[in-house]
């Protein structure tokens, strides 16, 4: 009886330590570069999980996080990849921030990098990129100027064979810049979003001294445009990344990097294309945030410099599961995990 006791409880707390290591968001020893910072990441499958950051360097797992594997571009060592999307273990695409503008591919694990699109021109900076499928991408860059008028135009390129090549959009999908200090923040690579409306082909959301959101037309139907009434006027400010579900829900969440603690106006969301606007009654994201991603249908999850929210009511109230401070996060919906990266070479991981 009592070797029946001592088993019971021994189980017992076995389960209660499991448990206890899954509760919250955990650190985990990847043995990533510590002077490195994350902003990029892709969830290819519910094993298979890419990040990118500054120094050239990327990384990868294939096991759902339990080993990973790290390594810096060759002849990009110097560069800063602020996106990548990953289409499975072996091939993914990373996109350089800066001037010269870079977008590299590999088809080999990572083992081997070419490039696929470069860019050397006055403004040049890219922010992020998304893709509907194994095929057609876009990716969005700070606002250019144009002609002699003056007016600046935000840089879109397209691709529709697998990032193999990219073209420029025409002029009349490139929205002009609305204000002198509007443009797009290259946080996490996240607001900017393919959609799956029957006018608009994909969807970006601007920050600084006026925060937008793009619907850019399909062929034959306009491009529209909405102010997000979210914390703005100031280069610091405005929407740092845009979650949907693709159709008439967007979610902009955001607020100013420089007051990582305030939660001013950081988070509104609309359902019907950008027309109305609301923003949580109960209490908002706890601060700052560079990225949001939908976990399910009323699910959210959202980081920042000063941690990691949760919201289960579609928005409208909001809970923080972590002070760690993240930059970027994403879900693996079959494994109910999502992974988060951030600076100083921070990975950790979130089971829900």
């Amino acid at each position: 009886m009592k070797n029946k006791i001592l088993f019971s409880l021994i189980f017992t707390l076995y389960l209660s330590n499991v448990f206890a290591q899954k509760k919250g968001v955990q650190i985990l020893n990847t043995g990533a570069p510590i002077q490195v910072s994350f902003r990029g990441m892709s969830v290819a499958d519910e094993n298979t999980v890419w990040i990118s950051g500054n120094n050239g360097t990327v990384g990868k797992t294939t096991d759902a996080g339990k080993t990973w594997q790290w390594t810096r571009v060759k002849n990009f060592e110097q560069n800063d990849f602020r996106d990548i999307h990953a289409f499975d273990s072996n091939n993914a695409i990373i996109m350089a921030v800066g001037n010269p503008a870079y977008i590299l591919k590999t088809k080999d694990g990572g083992k081997s990098w070419y490039t696929v699109f470069s860019r050397n021109m006055e403004g040049m900076f890219l922010d992020a990129m998304d893709f509907l499928d194994n095929t057609t991408g876009v990716c969005i860059g700070d606002p250019i100027s144009v002609g002699n008028s003056g007016r600046r135009f935000f840089f879109i390129i397209k691709t529709i064979d697998g990032g193999e090549t990219w073209e420029q959009e025409p002029l009349y999908k490139m929205p002009p810049a609305q204000e002198a200090g509007e443009a797009i923040f290259a946080a996490s690579g996240t607001n900017i979003a393919m959609l799956q409306h029957p006018d608009f082909e994909y969807a970006f959301a601007t920050g600084g001294t006026v925060s937008n959101i793009y619907f850019i037309g399909r062929e034959g139907k306009q491009n529209k445009g909405a102010q997000i009434p979210i914390n703005q006027g100031i280069e610091t400010t405005g929407t740092f990344s845009l979650a949907t579900d693709g159709k008439k829900k967007f979610y902009c969440i955001g607020g100013d990097y420089k007051l990582p603690n305030s939660t001013y106006d950081n988070f509104y969301w609309s359902t019907d294309v950008g027309k109305k606007w609301a923003s949580p009654n109960t209490a908002p994201p706890y601060g700052y945030r560079s990225c949001l991603r939908i976990i399910d249908k009323e699910t959210m999850i959202a980081c920042g410099l000063n941690g990691v929210d949760i919201s289960k009511d579609g928005g409208d109230d909001w809970k923080n599961i972590s002070k760690e401070g993240f930059n970027v996060c994403m879900v693996s919906a079959k494994n109910k995990m999502v992974f988060l990266a951030g600076d100083r070479g921070k990975v950790g991981i979130y089971y829900y």
